[in-house]
């Protein structure tokens, strides 16, 4: 039975069934029982956090502080611990507060994690879900607000997935958690407050199928988070026009899903990938040349990307929003794609 359910709360109810269905299941994280050796915290009020963003909060009290791990602000420490725990059979959830943070426990997942598989010829498994936060839009200024999912999609051995609905946020944790590889699970912290139809029974979602959110005949807008709602935009605008547009959420950056993006070129002969990320070697100009590449004469014109531009995430509101992708810009960018169609 499905029911209107938070972003946020998908998220939380994804880890609690996993948690209840296997007990090889474990949290860590900064903060996300109820802080380390606080005592005010560890009687009375013991789960008053779950996190920066209360995730995980209620999930402590319900399976103890061996499976919800509260950790010290050592990112390096507790995700090398995670990638260990992997290969030792269990299926450690840890919880990177921001992407932003990714360098200080790089070399576990680079330089380690990632590779296990391979170099013990396909004997190993590393079955680590790493959930992590991104995305501007928060005023969490420079060091808070950064959209990495691309930087880690470059990283043989490792799934890398965007939810942008809590349906999605739902089932994608949980075929993550699934997963024997490592996943990274990057949430943008924007969301987390929109509702949507989550069954309350055990579900996965296949990690690497994009979903298409809308059909149409005379544009492809391949979309990655929350740049699914930009694309809704543009979409209806362009509507009033004629135009039929058609959105895919890739919902899965690496691996992201050829098929339907090729299928949906082929039949549109146009495509703009919008990716709130940086606009040099990211997500949205993997897709781009490899559009080109493959599909090159079903093409009506050059695969356009609309990214962020090439500076970290401005502190000040009126900045911040002029940096995030909007449909102003994705219509500008749509107009010298479609400019033959309006004639």
């Amino acid at each position: 039975m499905a029911r209107q359910l938070l972003f946020m709360k998908a998220i939380n109810e994804a880890l609690d069934q996993a948690m209840a269905k296997d007990d090889t299941v474990i949290l860590l994280g900064e903060d996300i029982a109820g802080g380390v050796t606080v005592k005010h915290l560890e009687e009375e009020n013991e789960d008053a956090w779950g996190g920066v963003m209360g995730v995980t909060k209620g999930l402590m009290p319900k399976y103890g502080r061996e499976r919800v791990i509260d950790t010290p602000i050592s990112e390096h420490g507790y995700v090398s611990a995670s990638v260990g725990m992997a290969l030792t059979g269990l299926r450690p959830v840890p919880e990177l507060m921001f992407n932003d943070f990714i360098g200080f426990c790089f070399d576990a997942i680079l330089g380690q994690g990632s590779k296990m598989r391979y170099m013990f010829g396909g004997k190993a498994k590393v079955p680590m879900t790493m959930r992590t936060m991104h995305g501007a839009g928060a005023s969490a200024a420079a060091q808070h607000s950064g959209s990495y999912y691309g930087l880690f999609g470059s990283i043989p051995g490792i799934k890398v997935v965007v939810p942008a609905t809590p349906y999605d946020a739902k089932g994608l944790l949980l075929a993550s958690i699934e997963d024997d590889n490592i996943v990274i699970y990057s949430e943008d912290k924007t969301l987390y407050g929109i509702k949507g139809e989550v069954p309350e029974e055990y579900y996965t979602v296949p990690i690497g199928k994009a979903a298409v959110r809308r059909e149409g005949t005379d544009l492809t807008i391949v979309t990655i988070g929350k740049m699914l709602y930009v694309a809704y935009e543009v979409a209806d605008r362009l509507e009033k026009d004629g135009i039929s547009v058609e959105v895919i959420d890739l919902r899965t950056v690496a691996p992201w899903d050829e098929e339907t993006v090729f299928e949906s070129v082929k039949k549109t002969g146009r495509l703009i990938i919008v990716d709130e990320s940086n606009p040099h070697n990211n997500t949205a100009t993997d897709i781009a040349a490899v559009v080109t590449d493959k599909c090159f004469d079903y093409l009506d014109g050059p695969v356009k990307c609309v990214c962020a531009p090439n500076v970290p995430v401005p502190f000040a509101v009126n900045l911040e929003q002029l940096y995030i992708p909007n449909a102003d810009k994705v219509l500008t960018v749509a107009a010298e794609l479609i400019d033959d169609l309006k004639r």
